[in-house]
């Protein structure tokens, strides 16, 4: 019997990729999209496809529900993908916009992983992987919403990872440096509808983080293809013992090497070049 997985946020990038080849390699793949003609797209493409909306626990159950529908009950693992980056300096940062932030990011994937859990304990068994981000390790400035659901999703999954030690569920965190997508022109439509550019003391930093996410021939230096997340991905799915953390890109090894020689302040240095 082929091994099914669910893997939201399949509209493009990473989600979908994985989506299409873990299907090509013999999984029964349920992939998950907010939109309905993202839905409607992928079920063109001869993929399972559910409308699951990370920010509304309706839709989180509704979509869980019929997902498991397509599996017959059973779930073998869960790819936890969707998210977005709302740029901005920390004290330009509508609070809401930090709220809808964690409940994209952070909490729908909390409520859709406890959900998966009671799945897998009565089976007994199962996968999670949680697709983290080089910004769970360190922080960059001007991305100070995305930073901090990423270190929270970090510390959950660690805990989560400690709590389910003594059972067959094994959890992972998948993090990427940069990776050809669409985050960068998500990131752009968040930015410019909850900053005001215009009255804020960083006006010519946005300025230059505009432009840049506005580039659609620059990708950031060592950017990959999402073929590099599914690689890491499969061996989460697929080895005995699946490991706790996989760095993806070179980005992710250099700052998770620096931050454990370099001081504070000299990481604080680097990292304010970089944004």
């Amino acid at each position: 019997m082929s091994k099914s997985i669910l893997i939201t946020g399949c509209s493009s990038g990473i989600g979908l990729y994985c989506a299409q080849e873990l299907h090509a390699r013999g999984y029964l793949v349920v992939a998950s999209c907010r939109q309905l003609d993202d839905v409607a797209r992928l079920k063109s493409l001869g993929l399972h496809c559910v409308q699951l909306d990370l920010a509304c626990t309706q839709s989180i159950h509704k979509g869980l529900k019929e997902a498991l529908s397509i599996t017959n009950g059973q779930l073998d693992a869960l790819f936890n993908n969707g998210a977005y980056g709302q740029p901005g300096a920390v004290e330009d940062l509508p609070t809401d916009a930090l709220r809808q932030q964690f409940e994209v990011n952070l909490f729908g994937w909390h409520e859709l992983t406890c959900q998966v859990i009671k799945v897998m304990r009565k089976q007994p068994s199962g996968r999670i992987i949680q697709n983290s981000s080089v910004l769970g390790l360190v922080c960059l400035p001007y991305r100070g919403a995305y930073n901090a659901s990423k270190f929270a999703l970090e510390g959950l999954t660690d805990t989560l990872r400690l709590e389910l030690k003594n059972t067959e569920i094994q959890i992972s965190l998948i993090e990427p440096g940069p990776i050809e997508s669409k985050f960068r022109a998500n990131a752009l439509i968040a930015f410019t509808k909850n900053i005001d550019i215009e009255s804020s003391s960083h006006k010519q930093n946005y300025l230059a983080q505009q432009q840049r996410l506005e580039s659609q021939t620059k990708p950031q230096p060592f950017t990959l293809g999402p073929e590099a997340v599914l690689k890491s991905l499969i061996h989460a799915l697929e080895s005995k013992r699946a490991k706790p953390r996989y760095y993806v890109t070179f980005p992710t090894y250099l700052f998770g090497y620096l931050k454990r020689i370099l001081s504070t302040r000299m990481l604080d240095r680097l990292l304010n070049k970089s944004k």
